[in-house]
């Protein structure tokens, strides 16, 4: 074991020393070093998590390699290390054992790492395990000094509008601790519209929200601006809930031109004693509780930026260990995707993580509309709420790095 983490303070040393670009090219040649690994290579998760794009080593900045993507289609090599989180030894070919291993940081799914192994033992499996999750802690790192890590996401182009919408999003799409799993996705629509979520959590809070602006494009992607930033700068101040709220519409009111948005912003306390929430006019939450899915008919106030909408009220969620809730837009509902189940949905993957449940979701949201951008967008949040947990918050080697 001391080997493998000699092995582990290597790489991460040498990843210090080396530019934020070349953090694969680090890996790479400390797998060649110690197991005379080959075709090394990372694949990343596009942001609603349908496609994975390969980046090679020694290439890592190369345009040509930005069109090289795998599908992901529900029943491949790459599907089983997301899925599974563990890893995975596949056929044995010219060039040796395949190995993939997930790369993955909080719960949050990067990547995954593939190579070629001449010489396969579960001393050394384990070592790839412990250089895979050292590559997750290395690019969480470096993605906020290069664009590399921003475009390794991305499998189409990018236009004004969405590139704002994008940056208003948490930088990690999935979140694991000890009381609760969370995941989050977005499909923008073919002109953008506005829609977010966020979540944050501190010393003795988890801050959720889902908001949905009204409008298309570059207006709906400002107002989405104006939501967001208001809503985290009250949040950060320390307000209360009541007080993110209002400080929510205010930023409407004051800025946006009367236009108007909808949204939810949940607080849940991490010792259990209390969950709450505001309703700006948002559709219903979803929850899964012992097998059976219930909306949720809590009381529904204005939305955000309505002018005669006074106080918002602050309402108490019933929230048990075991529950599973979901925060949707009406993109994930309306005109195509009206066909989408989601109830039933649900109940099919209760058993998966978060990441799978939401990757469920927008990809039967992307079906039904044969493929081609929604006519509006379509955003879900999922939170597994597991309760208050006494000691360390580690989660378990399912949940990853």
């Amino acid at each position: 074991m001391a080997r493998d983490r000699l092995g582990l303070t290597e790489v991460l040393a040498a990843a210090e020393d080396a530019a934020p670009v070349h953090s694969l090219d680090v890996v790479a040649r400390n797998l060649r070093d110690r197991f005379g690994a080959r075709y090394v290579s990372f694949l990343f998760v596009d942001v609603v998590g349908r496609r994975l794009l390969r980046v090679n080593e020694t290439a890592a900045t190369a345009q040509e390699h930005r069109a090289e993507q795998v599908p992901l289609v529900g029943s491949s090599v790459y599907d089983e290390v997301l899925r599974s989180q563990e890893l995975v030894l596949a056929a044995e070919g010219a060039q040796g054992r395949r190995v993939l291993a997930p790369v993955t940081n909080r719960g949050d799914t990067i990547g995954v790492l593939e190579l070629f192994l001449t010489r396969v033992t579960p001393d050394v499996l384990e070592q790839v395990e412990e250089a895979a999750r050292a590559l997750a802690y290395i690019i969480v790192t470096d993605r906020r000094f290069t664009d590399l890590y921003h475009w390794g996401n991305r499998t189409t182009s990018v236009s004004l509008a969405a590139e704002i919408q994008r940056q208003l999003l948490p930088s990690a799409a999935s979140c694991d601790a000890a009381e609760f799993a969370l995941a989050g996705a977005l499909v923008p629509a073919s002109d953008i519209a506005g829609d977010t979520y966020d979540y944050s959590l501190d010393n003795d809070t988890l801050h959720l929200s889902v908001t949905d602006a009204m409008g298309h494009d570059v207006d709906a992607s400002l107002m989405a601006t104006l939501l967001v930033n208001a809503s985290r700068g009250a949040r950060r101040a320390g307000t209360d809930l009541a007080e993110q709220a209002r400080q929510t519409h205010q930023a409407l009111l004051d800025h946006g031109h009367r236009t108007f948005a909808t949204g939810q912003l949940l607080r849940i306390a991490l010792d259990g004693s209390r969950a709450q929430l505001v309703n700006a006019g948002h559709p219903w939450p979803l929850r899964l509780r012992d097998g059976t899915v219930d909306e949720l008919t809590l009381a529904v106030d204005m939305p955000f930026g309505v002018a005669v909408q006074g106080p918002y009220q602050v309402q108490e969620l019933d929230l048990r260990p075991g529950d599973r809730l979901v925060l949707y837009t009406d993109g994930m509902q309306e005109r195509e995707a009206e066909t989408v189940d989601l109830h039933g949905l649900l109940r099919k993957t209760a058993a998966e993580h978060p990441r799978e449940v939401v990757r469920t979701l927008v990809a039967a949201v992307t079906c039904a509309y044969n493929g081609h951008p929604p006519k509006d967008d379509a955003t879900v949040l999922c939170l597994d709420w597991r309760g208050p947990r006494l000691g360390s918050r580690r989660t378990n080697s399912s949940a990853g790095a």
